[in-house]
């Protein structure tokens, strides 16, 4: 029997409970539920995640997730080695990439990559029949609203309505297309002038703006990616899909091309969920990532568009995920206080899974205001290192150390273009 030492005291007893406050990592390992490994925790154990087993058993109550980090901390090798993980899972992705990243990926997985460029011959139609009245009349607003760089008129949001309600009609068993809308719009018939109880003329000149605002998707510089029907032999039952937008570069319109695929995406994806159905089988789960999401959302009514499908993400099997460099990002396009604010705070609040790699001293206010981080958190957030972030999921966080595998750190590796590799690639940094 070992002899006390001098002036030692008895070890203190206490429960798993109360020990956890002493460091608000310490207390529990994992989320408690099965899912992909993601990596290591404080603790050094495996870290599993998966939002629909969370669901599940009540420990979420949506599957949204919002990541942020700075270029070059590892969030694309998180997001791309999620899905590659989930795949095991069954679970399928759909990626809208501005950047060309996941071509690798989608080789990998058996995936498309659909590559999309002005006056290209691939065509989306986001006025897609599948995706119902309601989601293309949401659309054409959001899409209208982003290009006049306003809020729609009275007038020109009734037009963009009986405009749709025409063609739909005079399209029959046929989908509408943007030249349609923009061709009602420009030349009104009496039945919509009547609908609005006004004159052709009168109708003609409301709605005028909103037309050429359009006009730019189907004539202008962005012709030729959303204004016909869907080019035929799309490869949509792959694992992963992958619509490419790289072609289109730095525009300032990319956020509305990046809405217009996500909306024809998510009536493709509502589409397999309702003949999953008919034929009375499950409908696979869907991962649907938006890089560069600060694009979108920096559009008023693009944002109120992708708030919308946030909240169609249970309805519809879907996680959604929104990739940023900065939580201001979300906020950047409007004061404390107005619309663009909220409907930052609404996205986050939709967002039960928030992901936080390093964030420059400069972004620790935002995160305290729309995270309600601790003081412990967000002092952790400014030192985190490559690879590590700060997982908020639900009510609880962890910090985690994301770990690849030597045929995922090929599969994501960014830096290519940039560096004359010549280690193995085990030796290229997670």
């Amino acid at each position: 029997m070992r002899l006390p030492r001098l002036g030692e005291r008895p070890g203190h007893s206490a429960t798993t409970a109360h020990f956890q406050a002493v460091y608000p990592f310490l207390g529990e390992g994992s989320l408690g539920a099965p899912g992909v490994y993601v990596g290591r925790d404080a603790y050094g154990g495996a870290w599993l995640y998966d939002p629909w087993a969370l669901y599940e058993r009540s420990a979420l109550a949506g599957p949204n997730m919002v990541v942020v980090g700075q270029i070059g901390f590892a969030k694309s090798s998180l997001i791309k080695t999620y899905i590659y993980r989930q795949r095991v899972f069954g679970r399928v992705a759909w990626v809208i990439d501005p950047k060309s990243e996941y071509a690798p990926l989608a080789e990998a997985m058996g995936g498309v990559v659909i590559a999309l460029r002005p006056g290209g011959e691939v065509r989306l139609n986001p006025l897609s029949s599948r995706g119902g009245r309601e989601g293309q009349l949401s659309l054409l607003r959001s899409v209208t609203g982003a290009a006049l760089r306003r809020e729609l008129a009275p007038e020109e949001d009734a037009g963009l309505r009986v405009a749709l309600d025409l063609v739909n009609e005079r399209s029959g068993d046929g989908e509408p297309t943007l030249p349609q809308i923009v061709a009602a719009l420009l030349s009104p018939q009496e039945e919509m002038a009547q609908e609005l109880r006004t004159d052709v003329a009168a109708l003609a000149e409301a709605t005028r703006q909103a037309a050429l605002g359009l006009q730019r998707l189907c004539e202008g510089d962005l012709r030729g990616m959303f204004d016909g029907p869907t080019t035929a032999g799309l490869d949509l039952e792959a694992p992963l899909v992958v619509i490419d937008l790289s072609a289109v570069g730095d525009s300032a319109a990319l956020g509305i091309l990046m809405t217009c695929a996500a909306a024809w995406q998510q009536a493709a994806v509502a589409e397999r969920r309702r003949e999953a159905e008919r034929e009375g089988r499950p409908a696979p789960k869907v991962i649907s990532v938006l890089d560069e999401g600060w694009r979108v959302a920096s559009h008023v009514g693009v944002a109120e568009w992708l708030q919308r499908s946030f909240k169609l993400s249970r309805a519809l099997g879907t996680q959604n995920v929104i990739v940023l460099h900065r939580l201001s990002d979300l906020t950047a396009a409007g004061d404390a206080g107005s619309r663009q604010a909220q409907l930052a705070e609404g996205l986050l609040a939709d967002a039960e899974t928030r992901v936080i790699y390093s964030q420059p001293p400069d972004q620790i206010e935002g995160l305290r205001h729309l995270l309600g981080l601790t003081r412990t958190e967000l002092e952790i957030v400014p030192t985190l290192r490559r690879g590590e972030a700060l997982w908020l999921v639900g009510r609880r966080s962890f910090l985690v150390q994301h770990r690849l595998s030597a045929t995922e750190r090929v599969l994501v590796d960014t830096d290519a273009r940039m560096v004359d590799r010549r280690e193995s690639p085990e030796e290229v940094p997670s």
